[in-house]
């Protein structure tokens, strides 16, 4: 007797942005009634595959087949009545609306008069909730729930629109642990209904515990397919990030001990700091030669209080202090000639991709080399000197920015900065969509800045990230400060469990 096709099945699959591969020759195959893990480094290609299988990304090398029938859909639209359906990290929930709009959006339905029968759509939602066990009013405001239940929700709308294979992108990132559980419980709810899912996340311990397999994505490429059943973490990280990345691996792993510097200047203090519905009252100082992680999840303040501290962000009240002298962030200007630096978690907020990476390099400095006109061959020496400092690849400082990998994008990020030292340097998410390689040398590039003195704050919602460069790590929980480790042996556990 013939087995059945799987639900989903890709061959040979192959894309590129400007010239760079984010995919080579990737199979990939999910079965019914299973949940599939996906678990890669940033940038290993797996957001890639799976927006190439909801729709989004159209223009690929290879072939995808839906039970056995090869497919090529032209948009999200087409995968959607395919019956694909994808929950982003960033939500897409209409806060404004009833839970029961947001469930039924699109497909509301009508009374005699064609107007919109709210009773009905209230008692459709219901039934659909109570069926997936989610416990909510239906008529409540869905911006008044907390995140958790927000996230249920809009996996009831991927189901009540018909999809029998959901994606699920970094589910659990802003969740509390209790969140984290209802999640699950659900997950496996549909699965046990012969639904399809995959599950993409980098924290390895709810990739094992909801899992029925787990694929291994790294530089583009699919490493290895295992049953959960047959595998631990051990074995999954030695294949994500491969050989020779111990320090990495430990961030991952192990505990590690935070090497604060207590007695160390302090060259920057924030007192009360306060920018309603992103962060209140947060108080810190950094030192000088210190690497100060800020560590929380998803919407807990960290990104925004970064970009407070550069002047991006207003704030309502506070005080900063650089070098022991009161400074008004009034913008962006005030804060560079205050001496701070800042790299956001989005290059394109800072860069240009159309440009030679000479001029992302030398913008920052045009006022120190330029009088009257601007003067190319010293933009290129100075950019020259910072490309073989940074060992960025290729070497080619009149080549365009935008045809670089993400990770050298964000050494020539770093280098802009390093042109004119700063007292303090902010990086937000500074090894996001990197390759383990990249990753590796950005590591090195903050630890060189910290040895000359230079205060680092890096703000991640990653755990590993904080753990491979913090010497202390302060935790923000709904835009507070929840925890501060210094001097101490720490753990992924412990900062999750802080957070």
């Amino acid at each position: 007797m013939n087995e059945a096709p799987p639900p989903l099945d890709l061959l040979g699959i192959r894309k590129s942005f400007g010239g760079v591969a984010a995919l080579t020759d990737v199979d990939f195959a999910l079965r019914a009634g299973e949940i599939h893990g996906l678990v890669g480094e940033n940038g290993a290609g797996k957001s890639t595959l799976m927006k190439i299988i909801a729709g989004v990304h159209t223009d690929y090398q290879g072939t995808m087949r839906l039970a056995g029938r090869a497919v090529r859909f032209r948009s999200a639209r087409d995968a959607k009545a395919a019956g694909i359906g994808m929950v982003h990290q960033e939500l897409s929930i209409v806060r404004d609306l009833t839970v029961a709009e947001n469930v039924l959006l699109g497909v509301q339905p009508l009374n005699r008069f064609g107007l919109v029968d709210y009773r009905a759509m209230r008692r459709i939602a219901g039934e659909h909730l109570h069926r997936l066990g989610i416990d909510v009013d239906p008529g409540l405001p869905a911006g008044a729930l907390p995140l958790g239940l927000q996230q249920l929700v809009e996996i009831a709308r991927v189901l009540f629109s018909g999809a029998r294979i959901i994606i699920l992108d970094e589910p659990t990132s802003a969740l509390s642990p209790p969140e984290v559980e209802r999640l699950f419980d659900l997950l496996k709810r549909v699965r046990d209904r012969d639904h399809s899912l995959v599950f993409i996340s980098h924290f390895l311990d709810d990739i094992l515990r909801v899992s029925d397999a787990v694929t291994i994505f790294r530089n583009g490429r699919r490493i290895e397919t295992a049953p959960v059943a047959a595998i631990d973490k051990h074995w999954i990280i030695e294949r994500m990030i491969g050989a020779g990345h111990e320090q990495l691996e430990e961030s991952y792993t192990g505990e590690i001990f935070l090497d604060s510097r207590p007695d160390a200047e302090v060259v920057m203090t924030a007192e009360g700091l306060t920018a309603p519905g992103a962060f209140e009252d947060v108080s810190l100082d950094v030192r000088a030669g210190e690497v100060l992680g800020i560590y929380g999840f998803m919407g807990s303040g960290q990104l925004e209080l970064a970009r407070a501290l550069f002047g991006k962000l207003r704030l309502a009240r506070g005080r900063v202090r650089l070098g022991g002298r009161e400074t008004k962030l009034s913008g962006t200007s005030a804060a560079r000639r205050a001496g701070l630096a800042f790299v956001p978690e989005s290059r394109r907020a800072m860069l240009f991709s159309m440009e030679p990476v000479f001029k992302n390099i030398s913008i920052s400095i045009l006022d120190r080399i330029s009088r009257l006109w601007l003067r190319p061959d010293a933009e290129r020496a100075i950019a020259g000197t910072h490309v073989k400092a940074l060992q960025i690849r290729p070497p080619l400082v009149d080549r365009p920015l935008g045809t670089l990998s993400g990770g050298n994008q964000q050494k020539v990020a770093l280098a802009k900065w390093l042109t004119h030292l700063p007292k303090v340097l902010l990086l937000s998410e500074p090894t996001r969509g990197m390759d383990v390689g990249a990753k590796d040398d950005v590591l090195k590039i903050v630890r060189s800045l910290r040895e000359r003195g230079i205060g680092v704050v890096v703000v991640s919602t990653e755990p590993e990230t904080v753990l491979s460069l913090a010497d202390r790590i302060l935790v923000m929980k709904r835009g507070r400060i929840a925890r501060e480790f210094a001097r101490e042996v720490v753990s992924k556990d412990r900062l999750l469990a802080a957070a």
